[in-house]
């Protein structure tokens, strides 16, 4: 893993960059196992501090896995949670004390005395008693060895949102909006979320002898950019923690995607200038300028402190030229190719165009993703006469609300008279599966073309990838050897699953990436419903009429379980085929701001180099 330092540049917390979310779980883990041999060894308690949340799940289960297979022990180790909601029993399926023990303390050998989490069960007016004797407790074990924590979009560590102090210490606490659409998914809407927890607080936090924060994905970005190079501030309470004599922070490069370091790393000490660093930094100067690429001059360029790359192209005209060149050169209208005899003279060939047709493999995590990110490119490569295969990753039951589900069993009950089925995530499955045979049809793509996974992780408790996924990709890929592949990138997903499937694609390309058929095979990712692509990430941008637009609306709007009253709508209140349509133009206008052709819309690709 890359560290960058603080001090370098804006940073003010040391940072571990890591090339996957799966690798910094990793790095993490190995820091709490090392900590609780060590203080195994020294023959003294190991007291923790935990959250809860997606972020550690997969820690908590590889902690579990070197219990079982390596016998760590746990005996000598005292665990303190963050937070817990108000106001739910401890073994309600959604109180942090229930996600402990499922996740974590029903698997290792820790004594159950020394599993704590804060009681959300006690009235309002007992809260403060309680809060003293937590502090309490681990203050009389000399005070936490490390303590583990997580981010909020807002900002927020533990349940100590925008506001807190940073003397605060283990109190109740009111959840800002953002913290309860969050957990939104897992109450089965934002009214149902508690209005309030019981948290430790950041004074409590900083309290630790060593600190770990872990941000993972695109949602992240803006938090953890404010947290590690903005002031310290209680706006957002990461940033609090800026002067902690021992804390570091380890994100993937999603979540770190916003960070001046990564953003402008020109503005952060020297660079060597790649051609896509190139691209990256007259993108970012033409955009911030509102200046066609092709329009800049030396003196725009200076402003925005790019001196030195001025100095290393010397001719800024040719500098301008370049960049233009390679950000047309990424619009084309045949994804799939152009065959060599529809080719026009000034046509840029592609190593690959005399394929044809191709076989195509599109990997939707839901059975909605497809279309909403890319609808127009499926119908645009259907319409091209490519054989075209659609891959949904998991069945998408937990997207439909209960309500819709047994709206359409008594439609049965009332067609056949016959008493249906009362096995609700099944009927769920069915009706999202249906959706995504007719929203194929729009496009183009026949149902005997779809592929429907159902990749077990969906359904494990800890949704933890197993060899059985891995497998299940291997044998499609091996199966299919598709010349094009597009999976989602999408990573802002609020309930994890794209970050999931994206994974498993990831690990079986490893199996599969020597075969013959896989060096000809270009792969490329595709966004939609939560996040677009930066104009220098984008490898191919496909441009859409306004009829492809509407054929792509149309396609959305069979996701009929979807539409109005989403079950994981995130903080877009918008349906999804207006995010798309709007994200579409959006990336039709920066083209256009940096002097490219002005289209109605353009669905945007990053290519995956390796």
């Amino acid at each position: 893993m890359n560290l960058i330092a603080a001090g370098s540049g804006p940073v003010r917390l040391p940072l571990f960059l890591s090339p996957s979310a799966e690798e910094a779980t990793v790095w993490v883990t190995d820091q709490i196992i090392d900590l609780v041999r060590s203080t195994a060894k020294a023959g003294r308690r190991c007291v923790l501090i935990l959250p809860t949340g997606g972020t550690p799940r997969a820690i908590y289960a590889r902690l579990i896995a070197e219990h079982r297979s390596n016998k760590l022990s746990f005996r000598h180790v005292v665990t303190f949670n963050l937070d817990e909601y108000h106001g739910l029993k401890p073994d309600h399926v959604e109180s942090y004390r229930a996600f402990m023990q499922r996740e974590l303390f029903d698997h290792i050998d820790i004594d159950p005395a020394n599993a704590h989490v804060p009681r959300g069960d006690l009235p309002a007016e007992a809260v403060a008693g309680h809060a003293a004797a937590y502090e309490a407790q681990i203050e009389a074990l000399g005070g936490a060895d490390l303590c583990l924590l997580g981010i909020g979009r807002n900002g927020h560590i533990a349940f100590n949102e925008p506001g807190s102090s940073p003397d605060s210490r283990t109190r109740l606490i009111a959840l800002d909006r953002t913290t309860r659409l969050d957990a939104a998914k897992s109450f089965a809407g934002v009214a149902n979320v508690p209005l309030r927890g019981v948290s430790m607080g950041v004074g409590s936090i900083r309290a630790a002898k060593r600190i770990l924060l872990i941000a993972l994905g695109e949602a992240k970005a803006p938090a953890l950019a404010a947290a590690v190079e903005g002031p310290q501030t209680t706006a957002c309470p990461a940033s609090l923690l800026q002067d902690h004599a021992d804390i570091t922070v380890i994100a993937d490069p999603a979540a770190a995607a916003q960070m001046s370091a990564i953003r402008r790393p020109w503005l952060t000490g020297p660079v060597t200038w790649t051609q896509p660093l190139v691209v990256q930094a007259v993108t970012d100067v033409a955009l911030r300028a509102d200046t066609p690429v092709l329009s800049l001059t030396e003196r725009i360029y200076e402003e925005h402190g790019l001196t030195e790359l001025v100095a290393d192209r010397g001719d800024v005209e040719a500098l301008n030229r370049d960049v233009f060149r390679a950000l047309q050169a990424v619009i084309t209208g045949w994804p799939g190719g152009k065959p060599p005899h529809l080719r026009r003279p000034g046509d840029i060939p592609r190593a690959d165009d005399d394929i044809h047709p191709k076989r195509i493999l599109v990997l939707s995590p839901h059975p909605d993703d497809d279309v909403i990110s890319m609808g127009g490119t499926l119908a645009r490569l259907a319409d091209h006469g490519h054989d075209i295969h659609v891959a949904y990753g998991v069945s998408g039951y937990g997207g439909v609300l209960d309500d819709d589900a047994q709206r359409h069993l008594a439609f049965v009950q009332g067609l056949t008279g016959a008493t249906p089925t009362t096995d609700l995530k099944r009927v769920k499955a069915l009706i999202r599966r249906t959706e995504a045979v007719a929203a194929c049809a729009v496009c183009g793509v026949e149902e005997s073309r779809l592929r429907f996974m159902d990749l077990p992780f969906y359904d494990r408790p800890q949704r933890v990838i197993g060899d059985d996924d891995i497998a299940a990709m291997v044998a499609l890929l091996r199966e299919l050897q598709p010349h094009q592949i597009y999976a989602a990138g999408d990573l802002s997903d609020p309930n994890g699953t794209h970050r999931l499937v994206l994974a498993v694609f990831t690990r079986a390309w490893q199996t599969v990436k020597s075969e013959a058929w896989a060096q000809q095979c270009r792969r490329w990712l595709y966004r939609g419903a939560w996040a677009g692509w930066e104009p220098h990430e984008v490898g191919m941008a496909v441009p859409l009429s306004p009829s492809d637009i509407e054929r792509k609306r149309q396609s959305i709007l069979r996701h009929q379980s979807q539409k109005d009253r989403v079950a994981v709508p995130g903080d877009d209140a918008r349906e999804f085929w207006q995010r798309a349509a709007e994200r579409n133009r959006d990336a039709a206008r920066t083209f256009d701001r940096l002097g490219l052709a002005a289209y109605a819309a353009l669905e945007t690709f990053a290519a995956i180099s390796e």
